[in-house]
Formats: C-alpha cells, structure tokens, sequence
C-alpha cells in the first residue's frame, strides 16, 4: 500500500523503502496493532512513524475543517531519555522536511514543570515519554481525559522493558488507556528475542490477534576475537584484560569512531583511565559514558558522538540501546557479554544503517573466557537468542498503580480489576487477592490499621480516591519501579569502618558465618539496618564475596553455546581460531585431570595444604553456581558436619573444607540428583533473609516505606529498617501477606533462579560423570581457586602470590 508521506520524504532522502516498512504502514492502515521486528539501523522508527502520519491526516480530511483544539493523537514511550531525545529529533526532521503542522514534544525527568504544565494545556500531537511519566499524567486531575482522543501508542525496545517491573507498568497503563479508548492501536518495536510471540501477546493483551511483522533482513556481523601474544594456562579473572591495552588502541585506531562497552562502571573507569595515562594523545578524543555520570556529561558526549567528534567512548549498558551514532564504525566487548542478546545489541551499534557491517571485537579478560568468542559466533550463526521473562503477580506494582489512579481521577474497584485482570501479569488474580491490595491501601490492611498513613484511600460517591495532598504529593514523588542496588557497611563491632559490599552477598550469610574481606578473615555477628557487623575469626575457611558485578551473570542460552564449544576441543580439524588458540591450555588440563565433553560434567577432588578441594564444572553462570554451590554444601554436609569455603566463577565452583569426604561417582550422583530441590535450598541457604532484604524494594514499590524528597532522599539503612519492622510484622501476623509472598518468590525465581538451577540439576543427573583426582591445580580449576586466594591476603601481596603459586604449577 502506498503512502505518500513516506514516498516524497525517502525519495527526497535517496532511499527506497523495504518490504518490511510497507508492511508496517499497510498494518497502520487496516488499523491493526501488532509488534515490529527488525535488524538496528534499517529504519523501524520510520517504519510506524509513516503509517501514524498517513492515519492522521487521513482522518484530518475526513473531518470538517474547522478550528478546533489539538489533542494527544500519538504517545511514542521508550525506556530511555537519550532514545526519547533520539526518537524526537527523527521524527521532528519529518515534520519539517515535509512541512507538516504535526507537532512532536518531549516529556521525561528532564521536562521542566513549566513546560509539562503548557503540554497539559496544550497537549502536542504526539508525546514521546517514558513509563514512568505516563503514570504521573493518571496521577493528575483529569488526567484520564488527556488520552481520551488518543489513537496511537508505541512502545519501543518492548524486549528491554519485558523482563522488568517496567514493563508491568506498561502492562498497567495500557488496560487502562484501552479502557478510556477501545479502538487504541499499539504496536511495539522489539529487537530478536527468543519470546517474540510471547512479548507481541503480552503487549497486545488477551483476544487480540495483532500482527508479528519481522524484517526478512539478515545483518551482517563481524565477530573477531582479540588474542594475547602467549596463553596463560593457568588464567585468573579479569587477569587479561588490561593487557590487551596495545591490542585495543591499534583497533581503535583503524576506525572513525569506537563504542568499548564494559560490564560494569568500575571497569570502565579503569579502561578510561589506563587509554589516557598510556595514549595522552587521545586527550579530548576519548569520553566516558555509565549510568553513574550526571546527565549533563552524558548529554555531551552523545552530542559528540553524533557529530563525529570523538575517537572512542568507553561506556557500559548505557549505551546499549537502540540510539543511532553513524559515525560509529566499530564496537570493543571487554569480557563475557553474558548474553548473546546483549552482545548482538552492542555489536548493532556500529553500521547502524543499511547494509553496513557491524564489527565487533570481542577482548577476553583471561585465557579460559577465550572460549567464549566461538561460542558468540556459533550463537550467532545459529540464532540463538534469550527469551525475556516477564513478571507475575507483582502485587507490589499492582498496588502503586491503583494509589496512582486514586491521586489523579479516582477509579471504581470493580471496573479496575477487570482491566487488571485482562494483563498477563495478572490473569491469574483473584476477587480475594484484590481485595488485599485494597485493604492495605484503605486501612493497612490487617495489621497496620492503628496507624493513620495506611488510611490512603477513601470513597466518594462510589469512588475510591486520595484526599490528603500530603499522600499525593509523596506518591508522585515515588511513581516507578527502578530501585537500585544497596551496598552494605562491613564494620567491626567497635564501629570501625572496613568497606561495602553487595547486600545481595551478605543476604546470603547465617550469622556465625566466615567470609574473606579486606585481607581479613570475618566472621558475621549480626546485621543492624545497612550494617554487617562482624569480628576477627580463627577459622580456617570463609565465603568469598562476587565483586565487580558478579550478580551480572551468563544466560542460560550463553551457557548452552558454551557447552557448545566444548564439542570442538577435542578435535584436531575443522576447529575456530579460538580452540585453536586454545589448544596447549586443554593439552594440559587433559593431562593433569580431564577434558569434558557437551554431555560430561568434569569433577576434581584435589588436597592442597589449604585442605580438600571439590571443583565441579557444570558451565551455568556465577548466579546459578551460587545457588546450586550452597545446596551441594548442605548435601555434604548432612553426610559429614563440616565448614565450607565456597568460590565461585562463570564455568564452574569450588567447596574447600579441612574434612575429606569419599566423593566417588555414586555420591556425585546423589549430591546432584534433582529430587527435594526446593527443600534443600531452604534448608541450605538462608532464604528468610534474602527475602527479607528483597522486601526493601517491593515495600519502596508499594509505598509502604516512602524514600524521600528530591535531593533529600533517606538514608538507605533508615529505608533498610523500615522495611525490616513491616517485614517482621507480616512474617508474624499475617503471613499470608501477598508482598511477604511476593518476595520469597522472586528471591527463588530471580536471585536464586530455581527455576534454572532445577534443569541444570536435571540435566547434569543425565549425564556421564568425569571423577578426577589430580595431584595439583589444574587449568579450569586455577581461576576459581584464584577467586578465593584473591581475599586471603591484602590488596598489596596477593597478585605476586598467586603469580609465585602459578609458576609453581607450570615448573611441577
């Protein structure tokens, strides 16, 4: 189907249309909704922008002409400010090169109040906003009539919002909008996830069909690993990396413009800094880019990268997302990506237009994560891509969303829980189960009655509203579901200050609990608010805490394609340049102990003067071996009593313990048989307080807690105890609470990933067990031994310690 705008401005442009943007706009124009899929760089924008237009004016000839006053005929919402900014600029160019009275207008964090109040008033043709903001427009007065005329709303990168509370916000806003207007159109613009029908339904809602319009477009992906000079074969995270410092600056230098994505902030501080002590010349043409910048620093520096004024910027996940920088011509991936999908993104960064290459360079942060660039490209060549989970039951947002619709128009309950139940995230909601919610918003529900600030709604004519300004005003404060991490304090019962360290550790912790930190051997006593307090211990054995985002864990896709290449290790023909690389690391390994192949799980049982180390190498990623490393304890345990010093890395774990047990193929059999999973788990890992601590965000979310005033947030160990005291209360009065349930289930389906931990036991009970008893440390068990050697000495001493202990290794 023709469309007329599009065919003036692409003519204009030098472009001819692909098959995939006709579609969208023949869709747009039978007035389907439907989800779009297509490669970055090949114009999705355009591809609904074009089919909004046309349905506009179309009808605008339709109509009499006769003045009358504009209203929200279009709401663009995406989850990120810089592709908001993005995604106005481009479609304002329309506007103007068309000359079109189609008047386009931002509003996120960065609008200022006045210009939101004239957007009320004189609302623009087209919003394009964020989540979060729409919410706060149902949080005003008449807000509910400023999208009775709307028509359209387009959710971009649908993917990225889908495994989030975020997206249940999404979920939220669009059964209620649908409501106020039934004959909505939405479309979603999604990169390739393995879900893709899933995220069009759970979009689209119930009954409706909807089209799935995906680019017949094959993106053409360079994937080249970075080799060091020599194989360590004895590797230790992160070791690598910074070597390569020469390795990258020469690729950067061949390029216009380089993207270095990092995982995490503090790496990529250090990239920043160590380019610019070593390559002063890059001064002024190297940027820094992380969610930790102020916005003014990251607005310059998208600025200079769409200019072309930059050479590279190091940056993280911030910069994963579908914002177009032309000049960017090649991308840098320092260690694991941990997912194919967000490697695929990144490298999608550079050739961001039709039918340019993207180059990616992918740079391994030590020997062993070599492996890891044929798994990239088998994953690729095979198109495997994660699903993206959606939440359930996220009562906590439920009830956010219903003080949100009380704060701005009021809502009648009966009407709003069958718009919520139209949702995926609540299908299965229950009359009982609403009921709840509304109870703890009316009067507290049954055990925070006594207190006047859980008197938040109260019904008039029929209604249930917010009346006290008060609650309003600290609930608009509070609309959203981004919460973020808290560290704790590690303090010495004196008060003396040693560190932080992730909560999500510490949760994991019984008190009496040894773990390594600063050097130290410490002992958990207790925890007060946001403080673990702790004292010197004598013992022998100790936890070692994840740094450096070690929650960032391997997908399970990422670990099947890892599996994957161990099919190839044992070859001599036909292999990728990495397992050829490869090779004397695997020779000596196969020596020392053994090599695994795709259905073998490889175990060692190794004494050291440091005691009996069991390794296990089930190749699930660092957040399931947490889990599955404390359930294996526990087994242990039950067998012989004893204290275990766990470690462990992407590939594998370690249980080191001064008791020997007789491990043989049998037991290894029973240790990870999948039956009395969950029993286990709780028996073995302190799920209560990891529960408890889960609770601060769902009880922020839910408004139970409130975080403060703009620039005058709480303290967080304030927050911490706050949510404590509600978490106590429920867990003892009312234990059938749906936010006390809410967050046992997520610390089992998201930070213990049971769901993930039962197929790795499955699978593992399948297959052939390799028991190994080596002689000394080998290849695959170094680096997570290295894991825990890191904390038994400090800062100053252990890399010359680990590099004595491995040269002794190589001269055995």
């Amino acid at each position: 189907m023709k469309n007329e705008f599009a065919e003036v401005w692409f003519y204009n442009q030098g472009w001819q249309a692909h098959e995939f943007q006709q579609k969208c706009w023949e869709a747009l124009a039978n007035g389907e909704s439907g989800i779009l899929n297509a490669p970055t760089g090949y114009g999705k924008t355009f591809a609904i922008w074009f089919g909004v237009l046309a349905q506009y004016y179309a009808k605008e000839a339709l109509q009499e002409k006769k003045t009358k006053k504009k209203t929200l005929h279009t709401l663009w919402i995406t989850p990120l400010r810089a592709l908001s900014k993005e995604i106005h600029k481009a479609t304002s160019q329309v506007s103007q090169d068309l000359d079109l009275d189609y008047e386009i207008e931002l509003r996120t964090g960065d609008t200022t109040v006045a210009n939101r109040q004239r957007q009320r008033k004189n609302p623009p043709q087209a919003l394009i906003t964020t989540p979060e903001s729409v919410h706060l427009i149902l949080a005003t007065k008449e807000g509910q009539d400023y999208f009775k005329n709307l028509e359209f709303i387009i959710i971009d990168e649908w993917h990225e919002l889908l495994g989030s509370k975020r997206g249940v916000l999404i979920e939220l806003a669009l059964s209620r909008l649908k409501a106020i207007n039934p004959n909505l159109k939405i479309w979603g613009i999604s990169a390739t996830i393995g879900n893709l029908e899933e995220a069009k339904d759970i979009l689209l809602g119930p009954g409706t069909k909807g089209s799935l319009i995906k680019a017949d477009i094959h993106k053409k992906i360079d994937i080249q690993t970075v080799f060091p000079d020599n194989l360590e074969k004895f590797p230790w995270a992160g070791h690598l990396g910074i070597r390569l410092l020469d390795k990258v600056v020469d690729i950067v230098n061949q390029y216009k413009t380089t993207l270095i994505f990092t995982n995490t902030r503090s790496q990529a501080e250090i990239w920043y800094q160590q380019i610019i002590t070593y390559y002063p010349e890059f001064a002024g043409l190297l940027a820094i880019h992380h969610g930790s910048l102020s916005d003014e620093v990251r607005t310059w520096v998208e600025e200079a990268l769409h200019e072309g004024r930059l050479k590279a910027v190091v940056c993280t996940s911030s910069l994963d997302l579908g914002v177009d920088f032309r000049p960017v011509d090649c991308v840098l991936q320092v260690g694991s990506p941990k997912g194919i999908a967000r490697f695929l993104q990144r490298a999608g960064r550079s050739g961001h237009r039709p039918d340019a290459t993207s180059i990616i360079y992918y740079v391994p942060t030590n020997s062993l994560e070599i492996i890891e660039g044929d798994s990239l490209k088998f994953a690729v060549k095979e198109k495997i891509v994660e699903s993206r989970i959606p939440y359930v039951r996220s009562f906590d947002v439920l009830i956010q969303y219903l003080m949100t619709l009380a704060v701005g128009d009021g809502f009648y309950a009966d009407d709003i829980l069958q718009e919520v139940a139209q949702t995926h995230c609540f299908e299965s909601i229950t009359q009982e189960e609403f009921d709840q919610c509304m109870a703890l918003l009316i009067h507290g529900g049954s055990t925070l009655q006594a207190y006047d600030d859980f008197h938040r709604l109260v019904l008039v004519d029929g209604k249930y509203k917010v009346t006290s300004r008060k609650l309003a005003m600290r609930h608009r404060l509070s609309i959203g579901a981004i919460v973020s991490d808290l560290m704790m304090r590690v303090k010495f019962r004196s008060g003396k200050y040693l560190g932080s360290i992730e909560e999500s550790f510490i949760s994991k912790l019984n008190i009496g609990d040894v773990f390594w930190f600063s050097g130290r051997q410490l002992e958990l006593v207790q925890i007060m608010a946001n403080d673990a307090i702790v004292k010197p211990s004598e013992k022998k054995k100790g936890v070692v805490p994840s740094w450096m985002g070690g929650r960032f864990a391997i997908s399970p896709d990422l670990g099947i394609a890892i599996r994957h290449s161990f099919k190839s290790i044992h070859k001599t023909q036909g292999i990728s340049p990495e397992i050829k690389f490869l090779k004397p690391l695997f020779k000596e390994q196969e020596s020392l102990s053994a090599l695994p192949k795709e259905d073998e799980l490889l175990v060692e049982y190794i004494q050291t003067k440091y005691g009996y180390h069991l390794f296990l190498y089930p190749f699930e990623g660092k957040l399931v071996h947490e889990g599955m490393a404390q359930v294996l304890a526990y087994r242990l345990s039950l067998i012989k009593p004893t204290t275990f010093s766990i470690a462990t890395n992407e590939y594998g774990i370690e249980l080191l313990s001064e008791t020997e047990y007789p491990i043989d193929e049998k037991l290894l059999k029973q240790l990870f048989s999948p039956q009395h999973l969950h029993q286990d788990i709780n028996s073995g890992i302190n799920v209560q307080e990891m529960a408890r601590r889960r609770f601060r965000d769902i009880a922020g979310i839910a408004g139970l807690i409130f975080q403060g005033f703009p620039g005058k947030q709480m303290k967080s160990k304030h927050l911490q105890a706050n949510a404590g005291l509600f978490f106590s209360v429920f867990s003892e009065y009312d234990p059938g609470n749906l936010l006390l349930r809410e967050a046992y289930d997520e610390v089992f389906d998201f930070q213990l990933e049971e769901g993930r931990m039962q197929i790795a036991f499955e699978r593992i009970s399948k297959h052939k067990i390799i028991f190994s008893k080596p002689n000394k440390l080998t290849p695959f068990a170094f680096p997570i031994f290295a894991e825990s050697f890191r904390e038994r000495y400090s800062n100053e001493d252990w890399q010359s310690r680990l590099e004595k202990l491995k040269m002794q290794l190589l001269d055995g």
